[in-house]
């Protein structure tokens, strides 16, 4: 275990990213989420929408069509934010749904009889990923010497979120001109996310570098407050989607592609022993509530 959690914690604090095996979330569960995904998604235009996700960005439920939300890094400003949505768009569809109970972002599902067992499945693989994150976030908490149970108390709650993303056909030059893109450039503003991408190079930022497909891992990424959390020890690294290394058809299209983030969110301030009168914080305490709204509604 402390072996696991020593590479995770230097995974984080190199690149910000690390890819898991043996996690304990099970390949069938996964393949059987990307199913309801696809059929999510296969559906007609009309009958997502009744699901509508709200006009507002703080209000992160619901299916969003290609083209409405723009992912950006740290953009608040309304001229420019509307300079940014002008420059390009953002092909991909998304749906969002977090805990069922949460009086903040109340989930929309689409009626059952739309797409009968769908809520039931997004719901059950959503509890499947918490206990995939209390397991992450023991082994990071042990890497940083920390008890193993440390941030298990800023995350009882599971004010997390699941998104089912896709990313329909798109001619590749778009995305290398950057008319159009999959995700954007950014950073992610939860604890942790588990999905699939590419990733800035630390060395050289006008680099990007795909990650490697290995059949039943996990990606796990260190968000924003991740990065405050620990005073910048952990990275929160910019990263995007693109098109899939040697995918791009005769035809000059990138296929379509899947991907299922799973957010992390707390209260946050700098962890003991990653700061001191030497090395003092970088960071005021911020809520998870305060942050988050803040970002989600530049999305939007």
């Amino acid at each position: 275990m402390r072996t696991v959690a020593s590479e995770i914690l230097q995974s984080f604090t190199s690149i910000g990213f690390v890819c898991l095996i043996n996690h304990g979330l099970d390949h069938a569960k996964v393949e059987e989420m990307f199913d309801w995904s696809r059929r999510f998604f296969d559906l007609p235009l009309d009958h997502k929408q009744l699901a509508p996700h709200p006009k507002s960005g703080t209000h992160h439920r619901g299916y969003s069509a290609p083209g409405v939300e723009r992912v950006s890094q740290h953009i608040y400003s309304q001229e420019e934010l509307e300079n940014f949505r002008k420059a390009g768009q953002d092909v991909k569809e998304s749906f969002e749904a977090g805990r069922e109970d949460d009086p903040l972002m109340p989930n929309i599902w689409l009626p059952e009889d739309v797409l009968p067992g769908f809520k039931e499945a997004c719901l059950k693989f959503y509890w499947d990923c918490y206990e995939l994150e209390i397991r992450f976030l023991r082994a990071l908490a042990t890497g940083l010497s920390l008890p193993d149970t440390y941030f298990l108390d800023f995350h009882q709650i599971a004010d997390n979120q699941l998104r089912l993303l896709h990313y329909p056909p798109v001619a590749d030059e778009h995305l290398s001109n950057n008319t159009f893109s999959r995700i954007g450039a950014h950073s992610d503003f939860g604890t942790v996310t588990v999905g699939g991408l590419e990733v800035q190079d630390p060395q050289d930022h006008s680099r990007f570098l795909p990650i490697p497909v290995i059949p039943g891992a996990v990606i796990v990424n260190a968000g924003d407050f991740m990065a405050r959390w620990s005073n910048d020890v952990i990275k929160s690294t910019v990263h995007r989607v693109r098109s899939p290394p040697n995918q791009v058809g005769e035809d000059g299209i990138a296929p379509p592609r899947y991907s299922i983030p799973y957010d992390l969110s707390t209260i946050v301030d700098a962890i003991p022993g990653t700061w001191d009168e030497g090395n003092p914080k970088k960071y005021e305490p911020i809520s998870a509530k305060e942050y988050v709204l803040k970002r989600l509604a530049a999305l939007y």
